[in-house]
C-alpha cells in the first residue's frame, strides 16, 4: 500500500514540475509571441485602460480622452481636430496611430520605461505608468493663420525658425477630424472608408508626405550652386544667356514669362524669374555640381524624421543636358515636399546652414517632469555664408521690386521667391502655386521665420493661379504672426498690420503664349 502511495506522490511531483516548466516556458519564452498575437486582447485592453497623455500646443492640450464604458475603455478626443490633424495624427483603437500620436506613442501610452519611477519598475510590476505629455514646437497663431489662408483649398504650409529648426506651423488642407477614428464599431469603419476613398485625400499630410514640382522656387538652389561653383561671380553682371533659349541637344525652345531676360544678370533673373537664365546656369554648373548642391539642401534624403517620417524630395542623378536645364528650374523629375522648400528658405535666412527640423520640443511625465528634450542639431551646410548673404539681398529685392510684392510686411525685411509649377500630360493640369520666404523684424538680429506655401486648387482657372497671387499672401500672414510673437518675446513692438507692397509691380510681359510643341514645362513667376 505504501509503495502505491509513493508512486502516486512521485507522479504528482512530476506533474507539478511539468506544470512549472510549462508556465516558465510560456512566461519567458513565448510571452512576446503571445502578446503580439492578434487574438490576444489583453494588451489592447491594458493599452486603453488608462487615458493617453496629451499633445500640447503653446502649453495647452489639443487632445483629450473620454471614458467609453467599453472593454477598450478610454477613447481619444481632439480639440480643433482638423486644425492640428497634420501634427497630431490620430490614435484609433481600430486603425492604430499616425504622426505624433505614432512617433511618440510609447510616451503617450505610458509604455516608455523613462516614465517609470524606478529603473525596470514596469518590467517587475508588469504595469504601465500614466501616459506622458508631448510638447510640440507649433505656435497656435501661426497655425491658425496658415489654415485660414488655405481656406480648404488643397495645399500645405510649413513655417520654420531658421536658427533652430523648430517647426512653427504645419498645415495640410483639406484636413479631417481625427476624433471620428478613435473608437470601435461601424461608425468608425464608415468614417475610415469615407476618409480614405475621398478624392481630396484629407488624410494625406501634404506638408510632409506629398511631393510637388517646385517650379521657380527651385531657382534659389540653382543660384546657390552657381555662386558656390564660381559660375557666377557678380550677381549684377550679364550672364550671356540668349532668349529664346534652346534646350541643349534639342530644337525645343524654353520660353520666359518675364521680359528683358536676354543676357540678364542673376539678380534680374531671380527678381523676375527668368527661366532661360536659370536653366543656362544649371547647365553651366553641370550635373555633378547640381546634384551635390541639391543634396546639400536635403534633396534625395530618405532618412529625414521630424520625428514623423518625411517623403524624399527628388533631384535626378542621371540626366541629359536638356533634362538638367529643366530640372534646374524645378521641372522634369524634380519634386519637393513643402517642408523641403521651407528648408531652402531657411538656409538662405540662416547664412547657409540648415538646422535639423523638429516638431517635438520635449516630452514629460503626466506631472510635467521633463523626460527628454530635443536638442538643436545641424543638418546640412547648404551653401557658403557669403552666397547666402547675396541671396538674401536678391530675395529681398524680389519682394520689394519683383514678383513677390504680395508678401511685403511694413517694418520688416522680407525675402521671397515665387513659383508656378505646371504638371500633367502636356502641362494640362492646373498649376501649383508656390511661395517660399523668410522675414526679419527691424531691430532683430536674425530672421524669425522661413515659410513655404503650396496651393493646388483644381477648381481655379489656370490664369488665376500664381505663386505671387495665390501663395504669397498666405506666407505674408503666417510671417506677420511669427514676427509678432518674436517681438513679444523680445519685448518689442510687433510689425504693422495690413497688406502692403512698397512699390508697384513692374510689368513682366503677357502671361499667355504656350510653349512650342515638345517643351515639357513652362514654369512662371
Amino acid at each position: 500500500m505504501i509503495r502505491y502511495i509513493r508512486r502516486a506522490a512521485v507522479l504528482c511531483l512530476l506533474l507539478l514540475v511539468a506544470l512549472l516548466v510549462n508556465a516558465a516556458r510560456v512566461m519567458l519564452v513565448e510571452a512576446d509571441e503571445l502578446d503580439a498575437n492578434p487574438a490576444n486582447r489583453r494588451s489592447s485592453i491594458a493599452r486603453w485602460a488608462e487615458p493617453r497623455g496629451e499633445i500640447l500646443v503653446d502649453g495647452k492640450p489639443v487632445t483629450g480622452s473620454r471614458d467609453s464604458g467599453q472593454q477598450l475603455r478610454w477613447e481619444r478626443t481632439y480639440r480643433r481636430g482638423p486644425l492640428y490633424a497634420p501634427v497630431t495624427g490620430y490614435a484609433s483603437q481600430t486603425y492604430g496611430t499616425s504622426m505624433v500620436e505614432d512617433a511618440e506613442d510609447a510616451i503617450l501610452s505610458g509604455a516608455d520605461p523613462m516614465l517609470a519611477p524606478l529603473p525596470l519598475w514596469n518590467d517587475l510590476t508588469r504595469g504601465r505608468s500614466p501616459g506622458g505629455d508631448v510638447v510640440t514646437t507649433i505656435r497656435a497663431p501661426m497655425q491658425e493663420a496658415a489654415y485660414r489662408g488655405l481656406g480648404g483649398k488643397r495645399g500645405a504650409v510649413v513655417a520654420l525658425e531658421p536658427s533652430s529648426g523648430r517647426i512653427l506651423a504645419l498645415v495640410s488642407s483639406p484636413s479631417y477630424e481625427p476624433g471620428v477614428l478613435s473608437g470601435t464599431g461601424p461608425g468608425v469603419k464608415d468614417a475610415w472608408t469615407r476618409l480614405t476613398t475621398s478624392p481630396n485625400q484629407p488624410m494625406l499630410n501634404r506638408a510632409l508626405r506629398q511631393t510637388y514640382p517646385p517650379g521657380s522656387t527651385f531657382k534659389i538652389v540653382t543660384a546657390a550652386a552657381a555662386l558656390d561653383a564660381g559660375v557666377v561671380r557678380d550677381v549684377d553682371a550679364p550672364t550671356d544667356t540668349p532668349d529664346p533659349f534652346v534646350l541643349p541637344g534639342t530644337r525645343q525652345v524654353l520660353p520666359n514669362e518675364a521680359r528683358g531676360c536676354e543676357d540678364a544678370s542673376l539678380a534680374y533673373a531671380l527678381q523676375w524669374s527668368c527661366n532661360t537664365v536659370m536653366a543656362g546656369l544649371g547647365v553651366d554648373v553641370g550635373l555633378a555640381g547640381m546634384v551635390e548642391a541639391a543634396e546639400r539642401f536635403g534633396f534625395d534624403d530618405a532618412t529625414l524624421r521630424v520625428p514623423s517620417w518625411v517623403a524624399r524630395s527628388n533631384f535626378d542623378r542621371d540626366m541629359s543636358p536638356d533634362q538638367l536645364a529643366l530640372s534646374s528650374i524645378g521641372q522634369f523629375n524634380t519634386t519637393a515636399t513643402p517642408l523641403q522648400m521651407a528648408m531652402v528658405a531657411a538656409a538662405v535666412a540662416n547664412t547657409g546652414e540648415i538646422a535639423q527640423p523638429y516638431l517635438v520640443d520635449r516630452t514629460t511625465t503626466d506631472r510635467g517632469t521633463t523626460v527628454d528634450r530635443t536638442p538643436r542639431r545641424g543638418y546640412r551646410q547648404a551653401m557658403s555664408p557669403s552666397t547666402a548673404l547675396q541671396l538674401q539681398r536678391l530675395m529681398v529685392k524680389a519682394v520689394e521690386e519683383g514678383t513677390g510684392g504680395n508678401a511685403a510686411i511694413p517694418g520688416a525685411r522680407v525675402g521671397g521667391k515665387t513659383g508656378t509649377a505646371q504638371h500633367g500630360l502636356g502641362n494640362a493640369g492646373t498649376p501649383y502655386a508656390w511661395f517660399i520666404a523668410w522675414a526679419q523684424e527691424e531691430g532683430s538680429g536674425r530672421p524669425a521665420v522661413a515659410v513655404a506655401v503650396v496651393v493646388e486648387d483644381a477648381e481655379a482657372s489656370r490664369t488665376d493661379i500664381s505663386g505671387g497671387g495665390s501663395a504669397a499672401p498666405i506666407a505674408r500672414d503666417v510671417m506677420r504672426e511669427a514676427l509678432r510673437l518674436d517681438a513679444e518675446a523680445r519685448g518689442a513692438p510687433g510689425p504693422r498690420g495690413g497688406p502692403a507692397r512698397t512699390k508697384p509691380p513692374r510689368p513682366v510681359g503677357p502671361p499667355g503664349g504656350r510653349p512650342p510643341a515638345g517643351v515639357t514645362a513652362r514654369p512662371a513667376p
